[in-house]
Formats: structure tokens, sequence, C-alpha cells
């Protein structure tokens, strides 16, 4: 896998795990706050994709995963 598909492959996981913990609905509840951690996500995604450049992509890419396309 590139960078780029970890990046969003961590980052939908995220998502998905952090509405199973913050939906009421959700037999994994645990609080509403787990929320917080889906809209830090999303923001962080929106601002991925104004900027052009991601931490967790960087990272991936010093620890030795090869850079997407």
């Amino acid at each position: 896998m590139t960078s780029w598909q970890v990046v969003r492959a961590v980052a939908g996981l995220f998502i998905v795990l952090s509405v199973a913990l913050g939906a009421p609905s959700s037999p994994l509840f645990v609080s509403e706050w787990w929320l917080a951690f889906t809209l830090f996500v999303g923001v962080n995604v929106l601002q991925s994709g104004l900027t052009k450049w991601c931490l967790m992509e960087t990272m991936l890419r010093k620890v030795g995963i090869k850079p997407g396309c």
C-alpha cells in the first residue's frame, strides 16, 4: 500500500469506530463525545484536501511507506 492509501484507510477506520462508539443507537455506544473525534478526523481530511498536505502521510513516508501517485 502507498502512503495515501494507508491514510485513507486509517481515516475511514477512525470514522467508523468513533461513530460506533458515539451514536446512542449503536450497541458499542460509550459516550456521545466520541462524535467529536469524528469531527476532528473530518476536519483533518478537509484540511488535507485544501492544502494538499497531511501530517500522517509525511510521517508514513519517513518510516518507509512509499508515496502514492
